[in-house]
C-alpha cells in the first residue's frame, strides 16, 4: 500500500493581504499526513503567466473564487485522489493535463498552485521532515539561507502608481547572518519613514509593506533610499546595496516607455540612458524587467552593456518558464530570474524554470507576490532549493514577516546550510568591488 496516496482534497475560499478572496487547498493522505496551500496572486502580471480563474461580475468587485473553488472539488480531486503525493511530478502533469492550456485558464492557476504546493506539503509531512529538507532531497540540492531582497518604497502597480518604478529595495549582501540583514532593514526601514515623514508624505504603506510613495519624480525616490540607508549609520554600497523592480511592461505603450510621473515618453534607448544614469549615480546591485516583456531587443541590449555589471531579472520577460529562460539565455537577455510559483502555476514547472537558470548560469530569486498570506512556502522553496536569493515584499505586514521569520526559525534547524550573504551577488558590481 502507498501510505502517502491522496486520499482527499478539499478546496476553500480564503482571503489574502488585499482583502480579496483566493484558493486554499488541504489534502489528506492515506498516512493521516495533511497538507495546506494557499494561492497567492499578483498585480503586476506578466501576460503569459497562468491566469487566476475568478468569477468575475459586481459580487466582490469581480475577484470572488468559487468557480475555482468548485474546480479543485468537482475536477482537481478526482484526478489525483490515489496518487502518490510524493511524487510530485506525476500530480502536476495530471493537472497539466486536465486544465490543457499554457496559462491554466480551465482550473485556474490559482486552484491549480494551491494544490500542487499542499501536496508538497503533505509529502513533506508524510515524510516527518520539514519542508524545506523535503525540497533539498527531492531536487538533491545543498539547502541554504537565502538572501534577502527587501522593500523600503512600493510603486508601480503596488502603490496606486503613484510612482512609475515598482520596487524600490535594499539588499544586505555583506551581512553575516539572516539576523543581521533583519537588523539592518530595520533601521532602513524607520529611517526611510522618517525621510518620508520630513516630506510630509506618510500616508500608509504600499500592497507589500513598503512605504506610500509621495515623490515629484521616480529619481527622488532612488535619492531618499540612499538618505534612509546613510540615516541609518550605513555607507550605501559597502554592505548594503539597492534592487530596484523596473515593471517596465507597466508603463511600456505604442513602442514607448511613459514615466506619467514625469511626464516624459523614450524610446528603448531612452530608457537605458535613463537607467545607466542610475546605475552610475547610485549602488544598485540588481534590477529586474528594465525594459518590457515585448522588448527583446531593448532587454538584449541593456544586458550586453550591463550584464557584468548588476545582476538583471527577468520576472514578466521569463514568467518562470523553463522554455523562456533557455531563449533568453540563447539571446543573450537577462542573467537571472525570479521564480514565482503561481507564475508557472505548478511546483514541478517552477523547478524545471529553477533548473534551467541554473544550466545557464543565472542567478535564482524566489519571489513573492503583493497578494499574499500567511503561506511560508517560498521560504522553504527558496532554501531548500538553494536559490540564494527570497524577495518576499517590505519589514512590515505579518503575511510578508511570516515569511522572513520563518527563515530565521529554519536557520537553526539540523541539516541546514549557512546563510549565503553576497555570494549570491558574487558576480555583479557590488561583489567584485568587496
Amino acid at each position: 500500500m502507498i501510505t502517502s496516496a491522496i486520499t482527499d482534497v478539499v478546496g476553500r475560499r480564503v482571503w489574502d493581504s488585499r482583502g480579496r478572496p483566493t484558493v486554499e487547498v488541504e489534502i489528506a493522505l492515506e498516512s493521516g499526513a495533511i497538507g495546506r496551500a494557499i494561492a497567492p496572486a499578483g498585480a503586476s502580471r506578466g501576460s503569459r503567466e497562468a491566469i487566476d480563474l475568478r468569477d468575475g461580475g459586481e459580487h466582490l468587485a469581480g475577484y470572488d473564487v468559487g468557480t475555482a473553488v468548485a474546480q479543485v472539488a468537482a475536477k482537481i480531486a478526482p484526478s489525483v485522489k490515489g496518487l502518490d503525493a510524493a511524487d510530485q511530478r506525476s500530480i502536476d502533469d495530471a493537472l497539466i493535463a486536465l486544465d490543457g492550456t499554457k496559462t491554466k485558464s480551465v482550473l485556474g492557476g490559482n486552484a491549480m498552485v494551491a494544490t500542487s504546493l499542499a501536496v508538497l506539503h503533505a509529502a513533506a509531512a508524510d515524510a516527518g521532515i520539514p519542508l524545506w529538507k523535503w525540497v533539498a532531497q527531492s531536487n538533491e540540492r545543498e539547502p541554504t539561507i537565502p538572501l534577502p531582497e527587501i522593500q523600503i518604497f512600493g510603486g508601480g502597480a503596488h502603490a496606486g502608481r503613484r510612482v512609475d518604478i515598482q520596487d524600490f529595495m535594499v539588499m544586505v549582501p555583506g551581512a553575516a547572518d539572516f539576523e543581521e540583514v533583519m537588523e539592518v532593514t530595520s533601521n532602513i526601514y524607520r529611517a526611510a519613514g522618517r525621510v518620508m515623514e520630513e516630506k510630509g508624505g506618510i500616508t500608509g504603506v504600499a500592497d507589500e509593506g513598503g512605504w506610500w510613495p509621495n515623490f515629484d519624480s521616480n529619481e527622488e525616490a532612488l535619492e531618499c533610499l540612499v538618505r534612509a540607508i546613510e540615516m541609518a549609520g550605513e555607507i550605501p554600497g559597502e554592505r548594503v546595496v539597492i534592487s530596484l523592480d523596473i515593471a517596465a511592461s507597466e508603463f511600456f505603450e505604442n513602442g514607448e516607455y511613459r514615466l506619467a510621473l514625469e511626464d516624459r515618453a523614450m524610446d528603448a534607448d531612452g530608457q537605458i540612458e535613463l537607467l545607466e544614469s542610475w546605475l552610475d549615480k547610485y549602488p544598485i546591485a540588481s534590477i529586474e524587467d528594465p525594459l518590457a516583456e515585448t522588448d527583446k531587443e531593448g532587454m538584449r541590449a541593456f544586458t550586453q552593456a550591463f550584464g557584468e555589471r548588476v545582476q538583471i531579472i527577468g520576472d514578466d520577460y521569463l514568467v518562470t518558464n523553463a522554455a523562456l529562460v533557455e531563449e533568453a539565455a540563447s539571446d543573450g537577455a537577462c542573467n537571472a530570474v525570479l521564480i514565482k510559483v503561481n507564475q508557472a502555476g505548478t511546483v514541478s514547472e517552477s523547478i524545471d524554470a529553477y533548473h534551467a537558470a541554473q544550466a545557464a548560469g543565472f542567478g535564482t530569486i524566489v519571489s513573492a507576490r503583493s497578494g499574499e498570506s500567511e503561506d511560508t512556502s517560498i521560504s522553504h522553496l527558496s532554501a531548500g532549493l538553494n536559490a540564494r536569493q527570497l524577495k518576499v515584499g517590505s519589514f512590515t505586514r505579518s503575511e510578508r514577516m511570516a515569511k522572513w521569520n520563518e527563515c530565521l526559525r529554519m536557520q537553526c534547524q539540523p541539516g541546514m546550510g549557512g546563510f549565503v550573504g553576497g555570494e549570491a551577488l558574487a558576480n555583479t558590481w557590488w561583489g567584485r568591488s568587496q
